[in-house]
């Protein structure tokens, strides 16, 4: 991957993702069709379509990396993936087909089972997030470029981290007691990362669930940001998992939550 222009691919997928998401917003618009896949997930026409969209240019730019996307079956039963792109086209459907905001479009390079860039974009919230590599990290709002230093937004001494459910699991509670944090707000897909690593957020904890294609792109932006990704035991977190199943996961702005 040596010849792998990383940044030039991620500002070159840009537009894509601009336009992924009017395409996105436009479908939702006139009206979905919508099924429930074998996982028991809904899946709408809007995830496939931007599916189609954002593997094209991947495929256009990067033909020689490997897809592995949610929504379909290529490159799933491969061994040993170590450098390949993983994308998931609607994170956050049920959002997406209620007419809610937090859903996503994203995309997440993996090189040596590590993330190193990614991409994701909020349509309804005309926010959009990338990174191409270590403090190179950047949103997009209003045609305005702002970049991302996990710098803390809300106020000094008051610790507020997001969570995919208003009601927690002991385990986790017990991880909130530990970094002391004072308030969780419930929100939905990989835009949990974007506001981390903005600063609005101090940090989200979950324990094993959903799939490498959800994490990748937020880990990614995080990280280049100047935030901390591991698992419950402080590990470093790699990709290309067997079923791509993701570990337990901590996101902390930084080390003080604090300040």
């Amino acid at each position: 991957m040596n010849d792998l222009d990383i940044q030039k691919t991620v500002e070159d997928l840009i537009e894509t993702f601009l336009n992924a998401g009017k395409v996105a917003l436009e479908l939702r618009e006139k009206g979905l069709t919508k099924e429930i896949k074998s996982d028991n997930t809904p899946v709408s026409n809007g995830d496939l379509e931007v599916n189609k969209i954002v593997t094209s240019k991947l495929l256009e730019l990067t033909p020689k990396i490997p897809i592995v996307s949610e929504e379909t079956s290529h490159n799933k039963s491969v061994n040993n993936l170590e450098n390949f792109w993983l994308v998931d086209p609607i994170d956050g459907t049920y959002d997406y087909i209620h007419n809610l905001e937090e859903f996503t479009i994203n995309a997440g390079l993996i090189l040596n089972k590590k993330p190193v860039a990614g991409l994701i974009y909020a349509p309804a919230k005309n926010r959009m997030f990338y990174t191409f590599g270590k403090n190179e990290a950047f949103e997009i709002t209003n045609s305005k470029k702002i970049k991302l230093d996990c710098t803390k937004k809300n106020k000094q001494g008051f610790v507020k981290f997001v969570s995919y459910s208003n009601k927690l699991k002991p385990e986790i509670e017990n991880i909130y007691k530990k970094l002391e944090v004072n308030e969780h707000t419930r929100m939905k897909s990989s835009y949990k990362f974007c506001v981390v690593a903005s600063g609005e957020f101090d940090g989200y904890v979950a324990e094993p669930r959903a799939y490498e294609w959800d994490v990748a792109a937020g880990h990614a932006l995080l990280e280049n940001a100047g935030g901390i990704v591991t698992d419950f035991d402080g590990n470093e977190i790699l990709y290309g998992k067997k079923d791509f199943k993701n570990p337990s996961i901590i996101l902390k702005r930084s080390q003080d939550l604090k300040n």
